[in-house]
Parts: structure tokens; C-alpha cells; sequence
């Protein structure tokens, strides 16, 4: 069935959240944090990577749609997110991508599909500049990847309803609820200078990489996005209209689609 909830003003989404993920889930200790991960459904392995103060929770749109469609997902809580802790260090795409192959060694997988959301984009793409035999292929949704793709911040209501909705699930979830404010510091600091890739470092990815822009991105510049696209041997591009930095909790169907079409593509 099509699922045609749409939220884009993100108002049922700070209210209550998406649907609930399926209940399971435990904890990987790896370099000063104690990092949650999930595993649900069976089949060829997606990883699904949240976006930056976020948490796996976000995908509750999307978990159901990949078990149905036949996929094992895995769903992680980044570092100082969601129930998992952090040391206070500084964050780094990098060690974003090695918590996540220590989950997928964890979990006996050996080879995924990563479907990353903004900063989740940018692990997903970490990986696969890592060890590309372990990646299947990169949805790089909503991030840049060097400082002239963001676009100018302007605060908006959408942008604000994201925002409560991540600070009602930190403290809610969190092992130090009281850290809020000093994880969204770090991260700032991370996004202002990372990554940096150059078009050399672009042409040098080897996995299948799907680049998907929303029209109303609030954040990443759309000749950004496209010029990822151009550079990144053999990569798609999509546009999804009417939806912004959100599209995964505004058009869950919409995104949903994009995704299980990148996900067909790599079985070529």
C-alpha cells in the first residue's frame, strides 16, 4: 500500500514522533562510548544513519517499508546521540564509520547498503572511501561534502520543529540528557570543517553512490548536490520535489521510494 502520510511542516513530528522502531537493540563499547545499534528483518543488509542531534527513531518510517520489501536493516544511534554515550571528545565522520563497521563486525555482516541522512550521508560516504568492499552502495542524502555546499542558516519553523522534537527524544533517551547543548556544540564544530573532499577524492570512490537532493533544502546547495552527482564515477542524481532537509518524516512514501529504487539498482 502507498503510504501517503505527509507531515512537511514537521508539526506531527514534534508533537509525537515517528512510528516507534521495533522493539530490540544493544550496545557496542568502542573507544570512549557505548554506542546503541539494532538489527531487525532478514535479507541483504541495509544501514540506515541518522542526521546530525538526531537518532535511529527518525527511520520509523522507514524500517518497516525495507523489512517488508525484503532487507535486514541496522539502525544505529551515532555517538553522544540518542541512547548512546560519548566521552566528550570531538566528533569525526571518520570514527562514525569505524563504530559502524565494529556494529556491522558485531553483527556478522560483511557487505551493506548505506542509506545515510545529512551527517549520516557523510559516514556513509567515510565508508566507503575506507573499504569499499564492505559498502554495496551510498544513498548520500542531504549533506555536503567541503564548506561552499551549505547554504547561509536561516532559523524557520520547520528547522524549529526538528529541533524540539530532537531535544524531547535526547532527554528522553540519552545516558546524560543534561548534554544536549555541548553535543550540538561539537557537532557544529565537526560540520564547519567536515568533510573536505576534494574532486580527486570524489572521482576516487568506487560503490555505487545515489545522490538525493530535496527542492526545498533548507541546508545543502542544489548545484552542490548535483556537482557531487557529475563527480563520483558512474553516480545517479534525484531531485524529490516538495520536501526539504526532512523529506524521510515529511513524504515518508516519497523518500521511501527513492530509496528501495537506489536499493533495486544495486542488484544490476
Amino acid at each position: 500500500m502507498e503510504n501517503t502520510f505527509q507531515d512537511d511542516g514537521l508539526d506531527l513530528f514534534a508533537e509525537d514522533g515517528p512510528p516507534a522502531l521495533p522493539a530490540g537493540g544493544e550496545f557496542l563499547e568502542r573507544d570512549g562510548a557505548r554506542v546503541w545499534f539494532a538489527s531487525f528483518g532478514a535479507g541483504p543488509a541495509v544501514l540506515l544513519l541518522h542526521g546530525g542531534m538526531g537518532n535511529a527513531n527518525n527511520f520509523g518510517h522507514q524500517v518497516p517499508a525495507l523489512i517488508e520489501a525484503g532487507y535486514r536493516v541496522v539502525v544505529i544511534d551515532s555517538r553522544g546521540h540518542g541512547r548512546s554515550s560519548w566521552d566528550g571528545g570531538a566528533f569525526a565522520y571518520t570514527q562514525f564509520a569505524g563504530d559502524a563497521f565494529a556494529i556491522l563486525d558485531r553483527l556478522g555482516i560483511d557487505n551493506v547498503a548505506v542509506v545515510g541522512w545529512s551527517d549520516g550521508a557523510c559516514t556513509g560516504l567515510a565508508m566507503a572511501k575506507a573499504a569499499p568492499e564492505r559498502v554495496a552502495g551510498v544513498f548520500f542524502f542531504a549533506c555536503n561534502v567541503d564548506p561552499s555546499g551549505t547554504l547561509p542558516f536561516e532559523f524557520t519553523d520547520v528547522i524549529g520543529n526538528c529541533l524540539t522534537r530532537h531535544q524531547k527524544d535526547y532527554a528522553a533517551l540519552s545516558p546524560h540528557p543534561e548534554r544536549f547543548d555541548e553535543m550540538s556544540s561539537k557537532l557544529q564544530v565537526m560540520q564547519g570543517s567536515q568533510p573536505d573532499y576534494s574532486a580527486d577524492d570524489l572521482r576516487a570512490i568506487g560503490v555505487p553512490v545515489t545522490v538525493a537532493q530535496s527542492e526545498r533544502d533548507e541546508f545543502i546547495r542544489v548545484e552542490h548536490a548535483r556537482y557531487i552527482a557529475e563527480t563520483v564515477p558512474g553516480a545517479r542524481y534525484v531531485e524529490m520535489a516538495g520536501v526539504s532537509h526532512f523529506a524521510p518524516v515529511q513524504r515518508p512514501g516519497l523518500f521511501n521510494g527513492v530509496v528501495l529504487e537506489f536499493l533495486d539498482g544495486l542488484d544490476d
